[in-house]
């Protein structure tokens, strides 16, 4: 199972429903609309991206078939800008 956690390198503050994130070791910004916020208080424990999708469907209007296509490209986009890591859930 896929899990998602988010690294604890990156100093964050909320903008209206946005948020931005500074890395101060390598000088990197980044914003995130209010979706990409609420994946980003959510992944504050790690969890797998199918509890995410759930969790995220509960709360938005959103397709199923999109939420996972989307939540599986941001989660691939949060792992290449160091901003989360993947690793193998521990349940079998």
């Amino acid at each position: 199972m896929r899990m998602i956690q988010r690294s604890s390198e990156w100093l964050t503050t909320g903008v209206g429903e946005a948020l931005m994130m500074m890395n101060i070791d390598r000088g990197n910004y980044v914003g995130m609309n209010p979706v990409g916020a609420r994946i980003w208080e959510l992944i504050e424990t790690p969890r797998d991206l199918d509890d995410l999708c759930n969790q995220l469907l509960a709360e938005f209007e959103v397709d199923e078939a999109a939420c996972r296509r989307d939540v599986t490209a941001f989660a691939d986009k949060l792992y290449h800008h160091g901003l989360a890591s993947e690793r193998a859930s521990s349940q079998a």
